[in-house]
């Protein structure tokens, strides 16, 4: 567009954004011819779209929309603009003039979900009513500028067949995580931040049997699990005056009020595993993720969560040991994503630990020490093993 048509759109925006209540293409199809300028019917189509972006939108962003397989965006300061689709991480040109466009949209973004960011509230993390994750970050708290990241949903749910097809898991993991929900195995996602926990959980959750009645806990609303018997739990930030928050532990205790056959907590993180493992042991199935960078560390990451809650080590692994059963580890390589180990959570002197079950290693998925005791657990037969199984030798703490 012309620098008057930039002109144009920008009082347009600057006055609809000066009305109470929503706005309606219409409405903003109005104010754009009411601006005194012929654009025809293409043009005000493209000046509809340009001031709605601006509006609810993702603004300059918004025309990376279209590219195929995006799930993040990240902002580094005006000039420096990257995406992540499902080929890997790439830098792309930054529609961006100054900082003070980012800050701009950052600041529109965090406040249209109903928090604050400016300098008292220089950090914010929201969810948008389109159901994308926003994270922004002031000067000077940053030091390159205004950071702003944003995280996109799948448009489609995937199931396991789809994880299967894409390489993320192997076409036997599938069928021991198939058995897992069948036995009604408690487990955890474990992996990096952007791993693809949340995918493969929600792809397991879709595979539940369709008798059970699901019951969602999370900070911010990202599973999606296709299921006909689903609830979910949202926490809720404080307002501005410090009052109504609501945090997962309020939401786990209120779940249990629910009847739920299945308790999941997107993410623990906090706290509120005291009230998980306390409920996982009345008799709920459970599930969740956790971040760690491998299996082997989640007793440890646990302890620490626990520690949050003020419970101790021994506790903790007493509780977990009861509760849970499975460790499901993703991992990502470039832009690839792989389930690669399934490993058992067991308990020995107080002490937490992991047991390597079966390990993807290249195209193969291999038993570990853990193997006979997955197969046990899962009511499968031994002899369904690929190679002999090394004797099991405890837990690694």
């Amino acid at each position: 567009m012309s620098a008057g048509d930039d002109a144009l759109l920008a009082d347009v925006r600057d006055r609809l954004l000066a009305r109470p209540g929503p706005v309606t293409d219409a409405d903003i199809a109005a104010a754009v011819r009411a601006g005194g300028r012929v654009l025809g019917a293409a043009g005000t189509l493209r000046a509809v779209r340009a001031v709605r972006a601006e509006l609810t939108g993702l603004g300059p962003l918004e025309p990376l929309l279209p590219a195929r397989g995006l799930t993040d965006v990240y902002v580094n300061g005006p000039d420096r603009v990257w995406v992540e689709t499902a080929e890997g991480t790439r830098q792309v040109p930054s529609p961006f003039a100054d900082d003070a466009e980012v800050r701009a949209l950052a600041v529109r973004l965090v406040t249209a979900a109903g928090r604050r960011l400016d300098a008292a509230h220089p950090c914010a993390d929201v969810q948008s009513a389109a159901g994308y994750r926003v994270h922004a970050v002031l000067p000077p708290v940053s030091t390159g500028g205004t950071l702003l990241s944003v995280r996109f949903r799948s448009p489609a749910g995937l199931g396991l067949e789809d994880l299967v097809a894409a390489g993320t898991l192997h076409p036997r993991t599938a069928e021991l995580l198939l058995g897992a929900l069948r036995c009604r195995a408690g487990f955890l996602v474990s992996g990096a931040t952007g791993a693809g926990k949340t995918t493969v959980l929600d792809a397991l959750l879709s595979a539940c049997p369709a008798h059970e009645r699901i019951v969602l806990i999370e900070d911010a609303a990202e599973l999606r699990p296709a299921h006909p018997h689903v609830v979910g739990l949202q926490a809720r930030h404080a307002n501005a005056e410090g009052a109504g928050r609501i945090d997962l532990a309020d939401l786990v205790r209120e779940a249990l009020r629910m009847r739920p056959d299945r308790l999941v907590v997107g993410e623990c993180r906090g706290a509120e595993v005291r009230e998980l493992l306390t409920a996982l042991n009345t008799g709920h199935a459970g599930a969740g993720t956790v971040h760690a960078n491998s299996a082997a560390a989640v007793p440890a990451r646990l302890a620490a969560l626990g520690a949050l809650a003020g419970m101790s080590r021994e506790a903790v692994a007493l509780q977990a040991a009861s509760a849970l059963d499975l460790v499901v580890h993703v991992e990502r390589t470039g832009g690839r994503r792989e389930v690669r180990s399934l490993e058992l959570l067991r308990e020995r002197d107080g002490v937490l630990g992991t047991v390597p079950a079966a390990v993807q290693t290249g195209a193969r998925l291999e038993p570990g020490p853990g193997w006979d005791a997955l197969c046990r657990l899962l009511d499968r037969p031994l002899r369904d093993a690929a190679e002999p199984a090394p004797p099991d030798r405890g837990p690694r703490s």
